[in-house]
């Protein structure tokens, strides 16, 4: 393979990633760097987004075992099972409120106000967040089961948090407010 040579300083941290990398893949140092220099350059955009740090959040999620991936065809089909002739089954329900109340512990150390809260969970891809004026949000939801479920999480999971929230709902959309306790 002919090509231009480059040299480069590498940090320790740099060194290190690319040792471990190419022990792990049995690859040589120049075929590891071209192919991350490849890798970079098809997922610019997304590693560089200046408003945004979706990849980074996204891993973030992910590598902390918190979150998974979901298809959302699926996510209807498990809420369309739960729900009974009188309503969501109360198992489910506590099980609902118990992984709220768990995310409102975790919830009052890491976000400020109602719109961070909204940021986060609309990267779980429940819910389309529009911030409408102010401190309030209109919220959109793929499905009205997927509005009952997220409504009901975000109301127990924002309860030790200094603000309260006024709920206007419709069908797959709810406008929430953030207002004084």
């Amino acid at each position: 393979m002919t090509g231009d040579r480059v040299t480069v300083s590498l940090t320790e941290e740099a060194q290190s990633a690319l040792e471990d990398l190419t022990e792990r893949t049995d690859e040589n140092r120049s075929e590891v760097i071209r192919e991350a220099i490849s890798f970079y350059a098809a997922n610019f955009e997304s590693a560089r987004t200046s408003d945004s740090d979706d990849l980074q959040t996204y891993y973030r999620m992910l590598t902390t075992g918190e979150h998974v991936l979901l298809d959302v065809d699926l996510l209807h089909a498990f809420l369309d099972n739960v729900e009974g002739e009188d309503g969501p089954d109360p198992e489910f329900l506590e099980t609902v409120d118990r992984v709220a109340d768990y995310h409102t512990q975790e919830y009052a150390q890491r976000f400020d106000s109602l719109g961070e809260i909204l940021e986060w969970l609309s990267f779980c891809g429940f819910l389309t967040v529009r911030e409408t004026q102010g401190d309030s949000y209109q919220v959109v939801f793929p499905s009205e089961s997927v509005r009952w479920f997220m409504t009901r999480f975000i109301q127990g999971s924002i309860a030790d948090l200094p603000f309260e929230v006024e709920i206007e709902e419709s069908v797959s959309k709810v406008l929430l407010k953030e207002c004084e306790p």
